[in-house]
């Protein structure tokens, strides 16, 4: 169940550069590569900023490469059904076979490259480092009535939601799975829902618990 939450991204401790590099530069690395992607829709400048990737897990360390290829384990009949759909959008357009490749190509290793940023950042960062960091780079927000440190908290129980629902999820399947239910998306919902809504009262009644739901 590890590694389907480590398609998200849960921090790995270590002390190589990638991890001791200040945040302003893993957050200048994410907007760049976002940037780069969207800009360029090149499948040379995908494959380029997937090869950095690479170079930059590596950087961090075995144990972070080792998960560098989770998304393409848990996730690649999403890449591989969005891949079809833009060659197919590229050869209604008249394009040839071998540029509507490429085009899907460019738009899905651009995702992919991003998405692998994002990773890293989450892989070597530590949540509450994560978002104090947040929070500083959010501050000039003050000036237009956004609250940076309720931003940032809102952030925070995002990412630490996603991973506990998703396991909600996993023990959910496996139960029906005991049971002889099988992938019933029917009868896994309602469990699964539940669950959420318990998490997030369990959530809400611990703010409440630290005067943090009092702010307006």
């Amino acid at each position: 169940m590890r590694g389907r939450m480590m398609t998200l991204g849960l921090a790995i401790p270590g002390r190589s550069p990638v991890h001791r590099a200040p945040m302003w530069a893993k957050y200048l690395l994410v907007v760049a590569v976002a940037v780069c992607a969207i800009t360029w829709r090149e499948a040379p400048v995908a494959l380029g900023l997937i090869g950095l990737s690479v170079v930059l897990y590596a950087a961090a360390g075995r144990r972070v490469l080792r998960h560098w290829a989770d998304p393409l384990r848990y996730l690649w009949w999403m890449f591989a059904i969005l891949g079809v759909h833009q060659w197919w959008l590229a050869t209604s357009d008249g394009a040839s076979g071998y540029d509507a490749v490429a085009r899907a190509v460019a738009i899905i290793g651009g995702m992919l490259a991003a998405l692998q940023a994002a990773r890293l950042l989450l892989l070597t960062t530590e949540l509450t480092v994560l978002m104090d960091g947040l929070g500083r780079a959010l501050r000039p927000l003050r000036h237009v009535g956004i609250d940076p440190e309720a931003l940032s908290l809102g952030v925070s129980l995002m990412l630490r939601s996603i991973p506990a629902i998703a396991a909600s999820a996993v023990e959910v399947g496996d139960a029906a799975r005991a049971r002889g239910i099988g992938r019933n998306p029917v009868a896994l919902a309602g469990p699964v829902v539940v669950s959420a809504i318990d998490y997030a009262h369990r959530t809400g009644d611990a703010l409440a618990a630290r005067g943090l739901l009092d702010h307006e």
